[in-house]
């Protein structure tokens, strides 16, 4: 019942944000890839092993993973971010809506680094909010304190590919890692989003417009993009380095589910 109460009122949520957020978001990346790095938070070859990893998973299964690393959420929620980046995105197959968005907000000197992982609905009975969560604080913070990003989002993959293969399940990942419940305080975390999100609309609406751009592309993002750009120039055009046959996006959706933190 909860769940389903938290689907609605995330739609709700969806519909008076979506305009405002898609406006601030970056544009899909074409060619297409599941690792897009615009914090420049990894190495081109830690790249290259993700994207590697995550396209031979995406070719034997359809199910994708994207991660998203980012200089700024723009004044945003970091979960109402990551789906609308698989939203727009389309990350999973439609009908099976078998994506998961890792989003990454780098770590500045003026701002705390932030981290969500937000699985699409068909995969969220797999990877339950409390399941998320414990990704979020044993695979993940624990090495980016220490500045060890591939680390903490490879261990992350490798645990939600061992999820989504059903390996093991959530309640045999959430007893091993000390927590065998549901998170309680998901659902009283969603309506303070709810509601702080609505009276930004609402209460706020001028300073919202000021903060969008009111272009497809924002300037923080073509900087980002152009230094990826010449920072790879040439490692993903084709994926010549053996990375499967992944070739785009599949329209998936996503239900408001998932779990996150910051460091």
């Amino acid at each position: 019942m909860m769940r389903h109460i938290r689907h609605i009122a995330f739609y709700l949520l969806f519909f008076f944000c979506a305009n405002s957020i898609a406006q601030n978001i970056p544009p899909r990346p074409d060619p297409p890839k599941l690792v897009n790095d615009l914090a420049e938070m990894l190495t081109e070859s830690e790249e290259l092993n993700l994207e590697r990893k995550l396209r031979d998973f995406s070719d034997r299964t359809s199910t994708q993973i994207v991660i998203l690393t980012v200089k700024s959420l723009q004044g945003y929620d970091k979960a109402m971010f990551a789906y609308e980046i698989g939203e727009e995105w389309g990350v999973g197959q439609k009908g099976s809506d078998n994506g998961i968005v890792i989003l990454v907000k780098n770590k500045l000197a003026d701002s705390r680094g932030e981290v969500f992982i937000a699985p699409g609905y068909g995969l969220e009975a797999v990877i339950p909010d409390a399941t998320a969560k414990r990704i979020v604080e044993n695979e993940i913070l624990p090495a980016f304190k220490q500045g060890k990003y591939f680390s903490g989002l490879d261990k992350a993959v490798n645990t939600l590919i061992s999820l989504s293969l059903e390996e093991f399940s959530a309640e045999e990942y959430n007893k091993k890692t000390g927590n065998d419940g549901e998170n309680i305080f998901a659902p009283l975390l969603f309506i303070i989003i709810f509601f702080i999100i609505i009276s930004r609309l609402f209460g706020g609406a001028r300073r919202v417009r000021r903060r969008s751009l009111g272009r497809s592309v924002p300037f923080w993002i073509a900087l980002s993009m152009l230094g990826s750009s010449s920072r790879h120039s040439g490692s993903f055009g084709n994926f010549s380095s053996g990375g499967g046959s992944f070739g785009g996006f599949g329209g998936g959706s996503f239900g408001g589910g998932g779990a996150g933190g910051s460091w």
